[in-house]
């Protein structure tokens, strides 16, 4: 939901053995629970099994507490949560046992007692005084079984991005599947005939018997009953004996003539789908493969047709059919076939920006001692979203003052952040990670923002933890190993984007949503206008944080699992927060950016304010070495402070060093002549520091913005221009010197553990 911060003119405020043995698997570290079960040993600390005093885990509305709402068929298996479909699983409502709108695109769903309501929204609403456009559910068809009457409607089953509701009243049963990119909904019923019911009466534009194509609502659909049946319209109803089957299908089509080519797949099931990515570190790019699993109910075809979002089939050379969708994410393209593949190329990331003689090295010595010299370098944080806030805000100081060559300072900010980790990291003081068995989830206590009642925002949260462990790994790997604190951040690492499908006890990358190539906030998805994510940003730090901890412990895996989150999700950003091909949002909407992601659109809000500098500036922090994708676009970002200052009513008072950064990606020298004019009058931002913002500004005023068009064959790497004049920077985190190798033929060799740059 990410309902958190409030700006600073009001002051921010805000296991079993067997699961031990599960977390010795994943992690390499042997953990034994101690006798009395309260804690989980990990390493040299742990997490407790059972919430501290007071303290409570997922609730509804009214603060009663919910469990898990699925079948026993998939009662053992971790439950995902922030997801487009997590109110079938999260009840927040407790009058409303069925679920919330769930945004699917091109159709949408709400689970019912009669069934499953389907819609297809083509027209679009622009509310709340123009901020909110919404392409909002309108049920056209209810998919059933006559009689139906469910009390409650819970999960039976979930891959990648499909998803299976199961109803049952006693007599009768249905279960569906439904997932993103899919035209067919597949139903399996039972205890009674196929009934779909119209949102008024249906025109019948073809008729074959067990396969009619009708228009409802001015949408038109394909509906497919096993062979020998027969569709039965009456009024606004259809139904149709299944006779010994237990099927039938129902497609969204582009166009009434499409009935055709759908009917080609109408009996090849859906029963599952699954991303793999490959990381071409050569190439400098990511390659990653949208695979559905079928099964033929009927004749041999196991073929099937997918939509791809504009994030996709911009970067797929697949074949696609002719037709297109309307979705809130723009145009969706069609493919026949159980599987695409997309390409890209990996947006580098650095642990510092190049090393220039542009900065003032007693004026940065000094803004980093007046951090240092502060009663308290955390500000009061205690919760997980601020503490995180602050650890991240020490992070980025460390690795400025060993580039100074301020080996005291750098090494008294570690000592800072290793206390504060190790605290939240040891059971019994005053924070600490409780693992709550079942919703399969690791809350940090305390919390904020819903992070334990509503499950909210986990990966903003821990994304500054594990940023904050990437860093001190990079100086200090003996701190890092898993049997001393490093199994500790693998277990906020498996709570928030776990890469293993069989761990027993967090689900598979449970904040991203794979298909949709971003992730959620909301842990219950407990809204009409479907799921929401505001700061993206924070979303990518913790892609960030994964690649620099994996390249940091050698962990592979982790480092590839970041860049394939990084490079999908910047992508994503730049189509849906930021519409940088403005091909996306509605052509009256009159903002360039949205501050919110709605599974029905987008919002020019924030959960905590509608002032435009933070809308604005809340899908930027924290800047860092991983914000440099934002560059890609320099347009968009140009646009985007133009809009902002017309908004603003003048330039930007609130959050200025957030936004003169975000400037320094498209132009570094009306950032620096904005923030020299300053005369440092500003107050920072809570995670920012005078020290960084000079830092930042001054390095790209020197070396000029990001150039993304150039790869290398590192993640860690990138390039910068100013006047035709490139800077490569690279750094290397292996015991033994590394040669980089950039796309225009330029290579820069890297010294072991450290970072160099060159001027080609």
């Amino acid at each position: 939901m990410s309902q958190h911060r409030v700006t600073r003119r009001g002051r921010r405020i805000g296991l079993t053995v067997a699961a031990a043995a599960t977390a010795a698997a994943v992690t390499g570290v042997m953990v034994i629970p101690s006798a009395s079960a309260a804690e989980v040993p990990v390493g040299n600390g742990g997490y407790s099994d059972t919430r501290p005093p007071g303290t409570s885990g997922p609730t509804d509305n009214v603060g009663n507490p919910v469990l898990p709402q699925v079948t026993d068929a998939v009662a053992d298996q971790p439950v995902p949560t922030n997801d487009w479909w997590s109110s079938l699983v999260f009840k927040r409502y407790g009058d409303n046992p069925y679920s919330q709108p769930m945004y699917g695109h091109p159709l949408t769903y709400q689970a019912v007692a009669g069934g499953l309501e389907v819609g297809y929204p083509t027209d679009y609403s622009i509310v709340g005084e123009g901020r909110q456009y919404e392409y909002v559910h309108t049920a056209d068809l209810t998919l059933g079984v006559s009689g139906l009457n469910s009390g409650d409607v819970k999960a039976d089953g979930w891959s990648d991005w499909t998803v299976n509701p199961y109803w049952s009243d006693g007599d009768r049963e249905l279960r569906a599947t439904i997932g993103h990119g899919l035209p067919f909904v597949y139903a399996e019923a039972s205890g009674g005939d196929a009934e779909i019911t119209t949102n008024g009466t249906p025109e019948v534009f073809s008729d074959d018997g067990n396969i009619i194509g009708v228009t409802v609502a001015g949408n038109h659909y394909g509906l497919f009953a096993p062979s020998g049946s027969d569709w039965n319209v009456s009024g606004t109803s259809i139904s149709a004996g299944l006779g010994g089957a237990d099927y039938y299908s129902v497609a969204v089509l582009p166009e009434p003539e499409a009935l055709d080519t759908y009917s080609q797949y109408a009996f090849s099931f859906v029963t599952g789908s699954e991303v793999s990515w490959d990381y071409d570190t050569d190439a400098g790019e990511v390659r990653a493969t949208y695979t559905l699993e079928t099964e033929a109910r009927e004749g041999s075809e196991t073929g099937t047709i997918q939509a791809l979002y504009r994030h996709q089939w911009l970067h797929s050379d697949d074949t696609m059919l002719d037709y297109e969708y309307v979705s809130p994410r723009g145009a969706m393209k069609i493919r026949e076939g159980n599987s695409f593949t997309t390409s890209q190329s990996v947006p580098g990331v650095l642990p510092v920006l190049p090393e220039t003689d542009a900065l003032d090295d007693g004026r940065l010595a000094g803004y980093i001692a007046e951090v240092l010299g502060s009663d308290d370098p955390f500000e009061g944080a205690v919760d997980t979203y601020w503490t995180g806030k602050q650890l991240g805000k020490l992070a980025q100081l460390v690795t400025i003052a060993d580039q100074a060559g301020d080996t005291a300072s750098r090494d008294e900010l570690l000592g800072l952040i290793k206390d504060r980790l190790e605290e939240w990291f040891t059971v019994g003081g005053p924070a600490e990670f409780s693992y709550d068995s079942d919703w399969s989830t690791l809350t940090g206590y305390p919390a904020s923002y819903g992070s334990d009642t509503e499950l909210n925002d986990h990966h903003f949260h821990y994304s500054y933890f594990v940023m904050a462990a990437a860093i001190v790994a990079q100086f200090d790997a003996s701190w890092a190993e898993d049997s001393a604190w490093g199994g500790m951040v693998k277990e906020l690492i498996r709570d928030t984007a776990n890469p293993a499908r069989d761990d027993e006890q967090y689900p598979f990358l449970r904040g991203f949503d794979i298909y949709a190539g971003h992730s959620w906030a909301a842990g219950h998805q407990g809204f009409a206008a479907g799921n929401n994510q505001e700061s993206s940003s924070e979303s990518i730090n913790l892609s960030v944080g994964l690649i620099m901890w994996g390249s940091a412990t050698g962990d592979d895996e982790l480092r590839d699992l970041g860049v394939y989150l990084l490079t999908t999700e910047a992508e994503s950003i730049r189509q849906y927060w930021f519409d940088a091909d403005q091909e996306v949002y509605p052509s009256d909407y009159e903002h360039p950016v949205v501050g919110m992601v709605w599974g029905s659109g987008g919002a020019y809000s924030t959960w905590w304010t509608a002032n435009p500098e933070e809308i604005h500036g809340i899908n930027v922090l924290p800047v860092t070495g991983g914000s440099l994708h934002l560059a890609t676009d320099k347009g968009a970002i140009e646009r985007n402070l133009e809009h902002l200052v017309e908004q603003n009513g003048g330039p930007f008072e609130e959050w200025r060093d957030l936004l003169w950064e975000f400037q320094a990606l498209a132009d570094p020298d009306a950032a620096k002549a904005a923030y020299d004019a300053d005369n440092d009058a500003y107050e920072p931002e809570a995670g920012e520091t005078r020290a960084h913002t000079y830092h930042w500004i001054h390095t790209m005023a020197a070396t000029g913005a990001p150039n993304t068009d150039i790869t290398a064959d590192s993640p860690t790497a990138a390039v910068f221009e100013k006047d035709g004049n490139r800077t490569y920077a690279a750094h290397n985190y292996s015991g033994s010197e590394q040669t980089v190798t950039f796309s225009d033929g330029t290579t820069l060799t890297v010294p072991a553990q450290s970072s160099a740059t060159s001027n080609g």
